[in-house]
């Protein structure tokens, strides 16, 4: 049974798990630490040293990272410290942790969906929409990972970045209901519905969870379902990367 670390880090936890990486789940609990503030390249680091030290791996670490990653640098700090931009992953993680992989964090996601979840054998366009603190997108073409896209960052209602709005966090900021937010969101997804004409998306983020309290709000045309790897998702598609 081949087995891999998996590392999510996200704008409040940095997550981790050990994971079967043939069948796409994990072995035993997931741990998870505060993600530090300011999310600084040595703090998150750190954390992320914390948070693998129970699992005892010799392995490459697959990671899953908050940031459109080209090349290995970093080009964005929606929910990290500004001081990664610029920053080269593979060296302030590879210099601590050894041999690592590192994707955008959405896209670790999107990567376990079409290979254990809900996107798998999935033609078209696939939408995988992670809903936390920001919101991650994962777009996948007949199972081919498009890198990188980043829909939380639309304009949409005079809001820019449009996450500011509609994540799981303004949810809380704003102490939504569960209705008020569906109704909201719903508007997101015909927005990115209306963009990329998808054949399906999937909606993951810890909110994934409560799906019963929400989701009935949205459209029934929407072609919308939980992912089935929900939380996850990025910890599972992150050691995915890194056999």
């Amino acid at each position: 049974m081949p087995t891999r670390i998996g590392v999510d880090i996200g704008g409040s936890g940095v997550k981790a798990g050990l994971v079967d990486v043939e069948r796409g789940v994990l072995i035993g609990e997931r741990l998870r630490l505060e993600t530090p503030q300011p999310p600084t390249p040595e703090a998150v680091v750190e954390a992320t040293a914390e948070v693998i030290s129970e699992f005892h791996s010799e392995e490459t670490i697959g990671i899953g990272f908050p940031s459109i990653v080209r090349d290995g640098v970093v080009h964005s700090a929606n929910n990290i410290d500004p001081s990664w931009i610029g920053r080269n992953v593979f060296t302030v993680f590879g210099e601590a942790l050894g041999d690592v992989r590192i994707v955008n964090d959405a896209d670790a996601a999107a990567l376990a969906e079409a290979e254990f979840g809900e996107a798998k054998g999935v033609a078209g366009t696939v939408v995988v929409l992670t809903f936390g603190t920001g919101i991650g997108s994962g777009v996948l073409h007949n199972g081919v990972l498009l890198p990188n896209v980043e829909l939380g960052m639309l304009e949409l209602e005079g809001v820019a970045p449009a996450e500011l709005k509609f994540s799981a966090k303004a949810r809380r900021r704003e102490d939504l209901s569960w209705d008020q937010w569906g109704e909201r969101v719903n508007r997101f997804l015909r927005h990115v519905e209306r963009i990329l004409s998808p054949s399906l998306i999937i909606f993951g983020g810890g909110v994934s969870r409560k799906w019963a309290e929400y989701s009935h709000l949205f459209d029934e045309d929407l072609p919308v379902t939980p992912a089935r790897l929900a939380n996850d998702a990025g910890i599972i598609g992150a050691a995915a990367l890194a056999i």
